[in-house]
């Protein structure tokens, strides 16, 4: 049928006013349905976030699962009201076969997340624009936050550090789900084992999590150097377990005083969060900023070389070396460890500092507020070489994983060496050291967010959650 775009006013003239009543009659039910839809579609366009995003594979795969599980809902209710048409035999096999498919959706009430490319390097990209912002919390949002990692309330201005996202080159890095992560360490005890940056990484995923459910504070020592927080609707218990060097050090001391000089046991771990090891599911440990101080290495009773001593009849090494020991001791004795069945355990690669034009204690300062390029890190850099032998004592312990144990990383260290906007700087609040500028450790909210996107990935692969 052809359409003309003039209408044919003699046509419509000659048919008379029943036949004109009639054919207006026809429109009106249709120009209230146009009407009706356009109204829909405005509002849609309008009051929507994201009015024109199509729904994913993921996203078609989550609505099917809930279609199935109303499904299976009014399949239950269906059947229940035919008790009287169903035979009792067939009626009680329905039933089971219900409960089945019930247990079954329960089960696996873990939100899925977008599958990541085998061949995907999650810790090999850039960081790119954000600028709607990537913030699960904030820095009054958060009670948790240490007055230390709270640069805002420090007195930093700038606040553009916070519209970046790391962005892998070849896939993209799915973002920290937090009901997700609770479903999926449900049941289960994390323990953070290393220094002050391992505690602000813990401190970090605490505030995270926050939006979802806050944890009791139900354990704290003296020093504030171990602590443990619950998470009743989950019993989810997130743990700190300090410790400079993973194996055993003591600072000598000088009438009372500490001398910076450490003697290290390169055959025992520090027992202060070894103990805690077969109690624990998942472990995340770190480690390396102890490690710049003169040290003296002991094997048994006998002294087998040193660090920054300089003294005669001594092997010298550098840093990595005992860094290297220090790691392999405690991967080994967790790998060993026959009490701790199936235990995860994630190496977090080393946290670069950004200090420039001096060290802490020289004037060093880092006040810079956007992230660099990757052609601007040093490929030579100590931080890199640190992470390199990391990386190298986690694949051999992995070629001897006992008793269903599993080593995974979390490398941090390139995407962190592009980051020297996400620290303290002279906003640490620290009113006994004025003056000096915290360039290790990291701002909350801030970028070390991000460390816990990279966590939760490497943790569902390593559990089998994202196969």
């Amino acid at each position: 049928m052809k359409y003309s775009s003039v209408p044919n006013s003699e046509k419509f003239h000659n048919n008379g006013n029943r036949d004109r009543f009639f054919n207006i009659g026809r429109l009106v039910p249709f120009l209230f349905t146009s009407l009706a839809a356009a109204t829909i579609f405005s509002f849609f366009v309008l009051y929507s976030p994201y009015p024109f995003e199509f729904l994913t594979k993921q996203g078609l795969d989550s609505v099917q699962n809930q279609q199935d599980h109303h499904v299976v809902q009014e399949q239950h209710h269906h059947h229940h009201d035919q008790n009287n048409v169903l035979s009792k035999p067939q009626d009680q096999q329905q039933q089971q076969q219900q409960q089945q498919q019930q247990q079954h959706l329960d089960q696996n009430n873990i939100p899925p997340k977008p599958r990541i490319k085998e061949s995907c390097d999650l810790f090999k990209g850039q960081w790119v624009p954000e600028l709607r912002g990537s913030l699960l919390y904030t820095n009054s949002s958060c009670a948790t936050i240490p007055n230390s990692k709270n640069c805002f309330r420090n007195g930093r201005i700038d606040n553009d550090f916070l519209n970046w996202r790391w962005k892998p080159d070849k896939c993209e890095l799915p973002r920290f789900d937090p009901k997700a992560f609770l479903e999926m360490v449900r049941g289960k005890k994390m323990a953070f084992v290393g220094d002050s940056v391992s505690r602000n990484h813990m401190e970090s995923l605490l505030c995270l999590l926050s939006p979802v459910e806050t944890p009791k504070d139900i354990f704290k020592d003296s020093e504030d150097r171990f602590r443990k927080w619950y998470f009743p609707g989950y019993d989810f218990t997130l743990m700190t377990l300090w410790t400079r060097f993973l194996i055993v050090g003591e600072e000598r001391m000088v009438n009372g005083t500490g001398s910076s000089i450490f003697d290290l046991q390169l055959d025992k771990v520090d027992e202060n969060w070894a103990r805690h090891i077969p109690e624990i599911h998942y472990a995340i440990i770190s480690g390396g900023h102890w490690f710049f101080r003169v040290m003296y290495l002991h094997e048994g009773n006998n002294l087998t070389g040193c660090v920054y001593c300089s003294k005669p009849n001594v092997t010298d090494y550098n840093v990595t070396f005992i860094a290297r020991m220090a790691f392999r001791a405690a991967l080994n004795y967790i790998n060993s460890c026959k009490n701790c069945n199936g235990m995860v355990t994630l190496l977090r690669t080393f946290a670069p500092a950004h200090f420039e034009n001096g060290a802490w204690n020289t004037g060093g300062y880092c006040n810079r507020t956007s992230p660099t390029g990757e052609k601007e890190i040093d490929l030579s850099s100590f931080d890199l070489e640190m992470r390199t032998i990391q990386l190298e004592e986690i694949e051999r312990v992995r070629k001897e994983e006992k008793q269903g144990k599993k080593f995974g990383v979390v490398d941090i260290t390139r995407a962190m060496l592009m980051r020297p906007d996400g620290h303290p700087g002279a906003n640490w609040g620290n009113k006994w050291m004025k003056g000096y500028n915290d360039c290790v450790h990291w701002c909350m909210p801030g970028p070390i967010d991000y460390w816990s996107d990279l966590l939760m990935a490497v943790l569902r692969k390593e559990t089998g959650l994202d196969s």
